[in-house]
């Protein structure tokens, strides 16, 4: 029952900080002068399109922009009635793209579960490629697998991921047949879901996951080596291997487990980190993430679009730090949740 008190009170506490970063978010993206329709309506006005300079103004009017600040956010929010009522964010209604001309949600529908998609793979590869690389090293360190390791590491660390994008591209296709781009083959492309669609989706898979999780992969290797060096120098550990246990058993019951914590609470940061840090690999393979998207969003200032991808950015890395408070107080006996010391 503690631990779900916990989590409750984590959920709320995440709700209530998802609430102050909507209000960030909204005044950044509006921190910039004007407007996508208002640049658009001064490109019109100096050509003399009367007419769609009329239907820019109608849209403004339609979406609330001619309102003030705080009644603009409160009507994204959902919190203030607009033109339509209350219908904002929280009703489900994301608001409409200027620069696609469509509501964000068909803009953006696809491209979600596609970019989570390709972020828990990128994430699982990390964990599974860190964790034994990073035991292994610090095992046996001070040998060749220790400097194998951190060489790997390091190239890891010092390749940019559009360079590694690049190379594997090429390589990739040429020698092991892995197709070019893309989340899957175009003929899949907005079609329901079938086997055949997800065994394309999957071969796509390969080249961005091994591309966005390399360098968090070497990171995260690095800094488990480091963290069971630390705890295998500790006076604990002799005295286990003094006593006779099995360097393996010991090794895996107490340093593992004191080491394996920053794991734990990387996964709050892993996951936004790879959104926001795959999109110029999302550009380079054409991958059909939020990643382009976004990009394009805050180059036109498509306010509406550019805001739901930044909140779920936000409500990404709020249920991950979430998910990792949870788990390290049920891996870690010695952090304590009760209340106030939560």
């Amino acid at each position: 029952m503690q631990i779900l008190g916990f989590a409750v009170y984590r959920f709320g506490t995440m709700l209530l900080t998802l609430l102050l970063v909507s209000v960030l978010i909204f005044w950044i993206i509006n921190l910039p002068p004007g407007d996508y329709l208002s640049n658009q309506i001064a490109e019109l006005r100096a050509s003399g399109e009367e007419s769609g300079v009329a239907k820019a103004e109608f849209l403004r009017r339609e979406y609330a922009l001619d309102r003030s600040m705080v009644e603009q956010y409160l009507i994204w929010m959902g919190f203030w009635p607009g033109p339509h009522g209350f219908s904002g964010m929280i009703q489900g209604n994301f608001g409409w793209s200027f620069e696609f001309d469509r509501p964000v949600s068909e803009i953006v529908g696809e491209s979600l579960w596609l970019t989570v998609l390709v972020n828990l793979a990128a994430v699982l590869f990390v964990y599974l490629v860190a964790l034994p690389l990073g035991v292994l090293a610090a095992a046996k360190s001070r040998t060749m697998v220790d400097y194998t390791a951190a060489f790997i590491g390091y190239l890891g660390l010092a390749t940019p991921n559009f360079l590694l994008a690049l190379i594997l591209f090429y390589y990739g296709h040429q020698y092991l047949g892995l197709p070019i781009g893309g989340l899957m083959s175009p003929e899949f492309e907005g079609q329901p879901m079938t086997w055949d669609k997800v065994q394309s989706i999957l071969i796509h898979l390969i080249v961005p996951t091994f591309v966005i999780g390399t360098s968090g992969a070497s990171a995260m290797m690095q800094r488990l080596r480091a963290n069971m060096l630390d705890e295998l120098g500790k006076p604990y550990v002799e005295t286990a291997v003094a006593k006779g246990m099995r360097p393996a058993r010991m090794l895996t019951k107490y340093p593992l487990r004191v080491a394996f914590n920053p794991f734990v609470a990387d996964i709050g940061n892993l996951l936004p980190s790879m959104v926001s840090g795959s999109v110029l690999v999302s550009v380079v393979l054409g991958l059909q993430t939020i990643g382009p998207v976004l990009l394009q969003a805050l180059k036109s200032q498509d306010m509406f679009l550019s805001g739901f991808v930044l909140m779920f950015v936000a409500l990404l890395t709020l249920i991950g730090t979430m998910i990792s408070d949870v788990l390290l107080v049920l891996l870690d006996p010695r952090i304590r949740y009760e209340g106030r010391d939560a």
